[in-house]
């Protein structure tokens, strides 16, 4: 792995503990850093490095200190800064919290319990951490609602707004996102692929996997017979693709099980796609009391179906929800998407003005999400 990191440089280990200096590289190793090591706080008298040469990796410069047990009383004088843990592996020393306090350490890490919760230190700092994506999911509150063109328009309007983009398919039964992206043949990883997945994935490593469509990632379902993918993996893989920030899209199947809540819990807004029809509206009141079990936010979106129709305000009210907007009917729509063209690449169209104007409002937010 490249030494340095979007997070600002390389973890700074400081320790003459060999058994403790192997642990931690290979905690380093596994989130992908590459870290300097030091037997003392550099610059100062005794800062030499592993291999015997003189430290210039600072104290103040590093984007993380590990400072192992045997190393506290050598860094007790260096100036007070974030992000120092004290790390060690006697569980019963009763003295550690002080020591910790003396060097103004964060936290007091022990191996091999936080061994996951180091790792995941570690990999924010070499991913560069920062604000998470905006996370919004898309759910159709009944059958053929059209929540998955929206769900498609929202990330292909999010992605031509410059915004770092993920559509993630959470329907293993739907017809494929990549298909409606016309990607379908796409080389790159699908849901399947990270079935197996346990722990942290990589920010960047699943970016970097997907295929690219229409300038987003997108994480589909393939074309074969498997159709699950354990929650632990369903979670592991979406709080990547939030980690780096920009905006992610989720098409939801009109469920909510396990595997659904692991994704509906890391949402910040669910969009609700109801057609303004009586029976619709009905189909969608008992979708919406499985999907408030979970996520935090959910509100309307209402798809002007028929003349004579329920109005929008009518159609939040009865489902007890805030009005996200009103996407009129787009004539023309369904024929070009069968032809090809992937929703929301029409700028003039009224699904592209509805998300533009979405999306306006959502980053625009202080919270994230629009009033």
């Amino acid at each position: 792995m490249a030494g340095s990191a979007p997070g600002g440089g390389r973890p700074l280990i400081i320790t003459e503990d060999p058994l403790l200096l192997d642990d931690l590289l290979r905690l380093c190793a596994a989130a992908g850093a590459e870290p300097h090591v030091r037997h003392a706080v550099p610059g100062q008298v005794g800062a030499v490095g592993a291999g015997g040469e003189a430290g210039n990796a600072g104290w103040e410069s590093a984007p993380l200190v590990l400072v192992g047990d045997d190393a506290a009383r050598r860094v007790r004088g260096a100036p007070r800064r974030s992000g120092v843990f004290l790390v060690g592996r006697d569980l019963d020393d009763p003295h550690v919290w002080q020591r910790a306090v003396e060097i103004g350490a964060e936290e007091v890490l022990r191996l091999p319990d936080a061994e996951s919760r180091l790792v995941d230190r570690i990999a924010d700092v070499v991913e560069g951490a920062g604000r998470p994506a905006l996370a919004v999911g898309v759910i159709g509150g009944s059958g053929g609602a059209g929540a998955s063109t929206l769900a498609c328009a929202l990330a292909v309007r999010a992605a031509r707004a410059g915004e770092r983009t993920i559509l993630i398919d959470g329907d293993p039964l739907g017809g494929g996102m990549d298909v409606l992206l016309g990607g379908e043949s796409a080389e790159g990883l699908r849901w399947p692929d990270f079935a197996a997945s346990r722990g942290r994935v990589g920010a960047g490593a699943l970016e970097e996997s997907l295929p690219e469509l229409h300038d987003l990632r997108v994480l589909s379902w393939d074309r074969g017979d498997r159709v699950v993918v354990p929650p632990a993996a369903i979670r592991s893989v979406v709080a990547a693709a939030r980690r780096r920030g920009g905006v992610v899209v989720v098409d939801l199947p009109r469920r909510v099980d396990e595997p659904v809540a692991e994704v509906l819990a890391q949402l910040d807004l669910v969009l609700m796609v109801v057609p303004g029809e009586l029976r619709s509206v009905a189909a969608a009141g008992r979708v919406a009391a499985g999907v408030r079990m979970v996520a935090r936010d959910v509100r309307v979106v209402v798809r002007a179906r028929c003349p004579g129709g329920l109005d929008p305000e009518a159609v939040a009210d009865l489902l007890g929800a805030p009005l996200a907007g009103e996407v009129p009917v787009e004539v023309g729509l369904p024929g070009r998407v069968a032809e090809g063209e992937a929703p929301g690449t029409q700028g003039k169209g009224a699904l592209a003005r509805f998300c533009d104007g979405f999306w306006q409002r959502a980053l625009g937010s202080a919270q994230g999400v629009p009033a």
